[in-house]
């Protein structure tokens, strides 16, 4: 049988152990918000996927293969992703649109961050 005083110990020590976990967690939580204000993490996600077709595409060619037709579709689909997926980011509050607000202000920028990436398109 388990006296008072283990029981209190054993659930102080969890106590001790949960509180560590919490932290930890709540840590770990803020560097990803962090990392994620620059670059969203579907968006360095896809762009690693981008990056490895055109590592493949590299590879048959390094083979002196001609790159197969479902890889060149692919590199097609993601060309036309990519270009969809930064006109979400750079347009209507966007997180890159945020970021380049924010770069803007540094009168130090070797380049103009304040130009629009996709001008509204004109009514008709």
């Amino acid at each position: 049988m388990i006296s008072d005083e283990e029981l209190k110990a054993t659930f102080d020590r969890i106590a001790r152990e949960l509180k560590t976990q919490r932290e930890l967690l709540t840590t770990l939580v803020q560097f990803m918000r962090e990392a994620e204000s620059e670059i969203p993490e579907y968006m360095r996600r896809f762009m690693n996927y981008m990056h490895d077709l055109q590592d493949i595409k590299y590879m048959y060619e390094d083979l002196g293969h001609q790159v197969p037709e479902h890889h060149k579709r692919e590199a097609e689909r993601c060309d036309d992703r990519f270009r969809q997926l930064l006109k979400k980011l750079h347009t209507d509050g966007g997180q890159f649109e945020k970021v380049r607000q924010e770069m803007a202000a540094d009168p130090e920028n070797r380049w103009d961050h304040t130009r629009l990436l996709y001008p509204p398109k004109e009514s008709a």
